[in-house]
């Protein structure tokens, strides 16, 4: 005997998966998606991970001490839990 609470767990996150899925336009059917590429499949799962963790982003700049006037800007990703 399957106990609700898992049931109804299931459920939310199959609703929770073909929402991501239409935010990112991949057609993801019930049941079995053995067609879809290793793309789509990511992209449904990056698309799940942004909806559940707010993150905030900060822009450094990094300086090269070897090369003068060199700049590299690369992003800060910090997630902050809820």
């Amino acid at each position: 005997m399957k106990d609700v609470t898992t049931v109804q767990g299931r459920d939310n996150l199959e609703k929770f998966k073909m929402e991501a899925a239409s935010e990112v336009g991949v057609n993801l059917r019930n049941g079995y998606n053995g067609d879809l590429t290793s793309r789509e499949a990511g992209a449904i799962g990056g698309q799940m991970v942004n909806m559940m963790s707010p993150e905030q982003q900060w822009l450094f700049i990094r300086h090269n001490v070897r090369r003068y006037e060199h700049c590299e800007g690369f992003v800060f990703t910090m997630q902050i839990g809820v």
